[in-house]
């Protein structure tokens, strides 16, 4: 396999509004995270993704861009920008910027010229449709498409009567991919962007730029051909790569929720020459139930394993990587999900950390993860201020459910869990800003912070950082085979790393349970690497005795 510098980097992720505020309006900003640039260095990560900073109404956190070469006001300057970007590259440490080209802000110069009149020259930088209308006459959306934040897909538009296409947001209208004139004007941004130093994007909902043309309705018990994954998907996708991407020394990485194991390969495949790789978010909806995101049900650790392991099998076949993660800006605390945040809180965050980082393909960190940071328990509806949950909670307490019921689903699974300010120390607003947070702080600071880890040689903190240590110094895992052991186990996740000569063996067990496994006899356990516990389990020839969440990596002999 091909060595390149974005499959042997670690990459953490900074989502700005949360991370550390200079100013004291209670919103993070760049030179907050200037501040803590050698907190960063010293972590040992060296690529930062960066959530949006771009100006923005603010409607979905930055997600709804009003321009995309300009900064919001909230997050400082062009100036401050700089500074970050040459600061973390005097340290080592590249930059990828979110791009959010599936849509922009209704406040975009785009929009507010495209919604004047029909015959605008930038009417067709959006998707506008007529009305359909039923036996009685009565105007109805052009497709029955719902939302991602609730409500119908369209938006009806009172001065040219038409709708536009919303897939999120009603002030987030989504941008015409069939344009030329704008494909040109999105590559000429990203170029701007390359030229002024940046390593690269990563992608949002890239895999919904190209809609069937047919614009037909959702109907049960059909294969619908809709929104996502379109016809012209990786035409758009490879032009944008001739255009921007191949002239430049970037990585590429895109989010793409809904694609299968076959449109996964055609994205990241080495030849393709589309993308570096993708997250796929299979893993992440693990625990959703028929109805939906909060319909919550219980997940087994074989459905995990299965998903982590097909995935890898698809990219084996195409040469192509992949992304290793447990959380990110839209998802719950992993320690909170996938570990356990109570009696074990410190063990299975250090679990979760071998996990990630011994696993092939890219790694991704999220801020606070690296100190064991929780979901936080909300009450009050009001404490929310992601716009998903807000919506959903209005039209679920119309149809009459439970608020308590809501909430516990909220605080499982909501957004805000990991949007919560990151904890720097036990000082007022956990050292995240002098003034009201935008966010409530998660009340647990005083125990889980920044300061705490730092000073506890056995915090979860200085287990992330011998961990990114031990994967940038060992090429085995990052480019070694992975064959998984005990498949069937519903407690223990174990797998081997095999690198010609550099061989390990990862064993993780994902229970709060005492657990006895045996392993295969025709590995030969060597040295320990690194565990989780300093009095660790037993191991008598092949067969181990694991403590609740108890991570060990150990050299290995096939």
């Amino acid at each position: 396999m091909k060595r390149q510098w974005w499959k042997e980097g670690i990459v953490y992720q900074i989502y700005p509004r949360s991370f550390r505020d200079s100013n004291g309006d209670g919103i993070g900003d760049c030179r907050g995270i200037i501040e803590k640039l050698d907190y960063l260095k010293e972590l040992g990560v060296n690529i930062i993704w960066l959530n949006p900073v771009y100006k923005s109404p603010n409607d979905d956190n930055g997600y709804d861009i009003s321009d995309y070469q300009d900064m919001m006001d909230e997050f400082g300057t062009m100036a401050d920008w700089e500074e970050l970007l040459e600061g973390l590259h005097n340290r080592g440490i590249k930059l990828i910027m979110d791009l959010v080209v599936n849509h922009s802000s209704d406040e975009h110069q785009w929009f507010v010229e495209s919604r004047k009149s029909k015959d605008n020259p930038y009417r067709d930088y959006y998707i506008w449709k007529d009305p359909k209308y039923d036996e009685n006459g009565n105007r109805m959306e052009p497709t029955n498409w719902p939302a991602a934040f609730s409500g119908p897909a369209w938006e009806y538009d009172e001065e040219t009567e038409q709708y536009y296409l919303h897939l999120f947001s009603k002030k987030q209208p989504d941008l015409n991919w069939e344009n030329p004139k704008l494909r040109e004007e999105i590559y000429s941004m990203m170029n701007w962007w390359f030229e002024k130093g940046i390593d690269g994007f990563r992608m949002d909902v890239i895999n919904l730029i190209s809609k069937y043309p047919e614009y037909e309705d959702i109907e049960d018990g059909k294969e619908n051909k809709t929104f996502m994954n379109g016809p012209r998907l990786h035409e758009f996708l490879k032009e944008m790569n001739q255009n921007c991407i191949s002239k430049h020394d970037v990585m590429t990485v895109g989010e793409c929720f809904g694609v299968s194991l076959e449109q996964g390969q055609d994205l990241v495949g080495a030849d393709r020459k589309e993308l570096d790789m993708i997250f796929q978010m299979e893993h992440v909806c693990l625990g959703e139930g028929p109805k939906g995101k909060w319909d919550v049900m219980p997940w087994k650790l074989t459905q995990l394993k299965e998903i982590i392991g097909k995935w890898d099998r698809a990219l084996e076949e195409c040469d192509g990587w992949g992304s290793q993660f447990l959380m990110n800006h839209d998802q719950p605390r992993s320690v909170s999900k996938f570990g356990n945040d109570k009696e074990y809180r410190v063990e299975s965050a250090k679990m979760l950390a071998t996990f990630t980082l011994t696993l092939k393909g890219t790694p991704y960190i999220y801020q606070g993860e690296e100190i064991g940071m929780t979901n936080i328990e909300i009450d009050d509806i009001n404490d929310y201020r992601d716009l998903e949950i807000l919506n959903h909670y209005k039209e679920a307490i119309a149809k009459g459910e439970s608020h308590d019921k809501l909430m516990e689903a909220y605080n499982y699974k909501g957004r805000d869990n990991s949007r919560t300010p990151m904890q720097w120390d036990d000082s007022k607003n956990a050292g995240f800003t002098a003034g009201t947070p935008w966010l409530k702080v998660n009340p647990n600071y005083k125990e889980i912070n920044v300061k705490k880890a730092m000073e506890n040689k056995d915090s979860v903190f200085h287990y992330y950082k011998d961990m990114i240590a031990l994967r940038k110094n060992n090429l085995g895992m990052v480019y070694g085979e992975y064959r998984p052991i005990l498949e069937e186990d519903e407690k223990i996740y174990s797998y081997l790393r095999i690198y010609g000569d550099e061989q390990y063996l990862v064993v993780l067990n994902f229970s709060k349970d005492s657990v006895e496994c045996s392993l295969p006899k025709d590995i030969e356990i060597g040295d320990l690497v690194i565990s989780n516990y300093s009095n660790r389990g037993e191991i008598l020839e092949n067969k181990m005795k694991l403590k609740p969440y108890e991570a060990g990596v150990y050299k290995a002999k096939i």
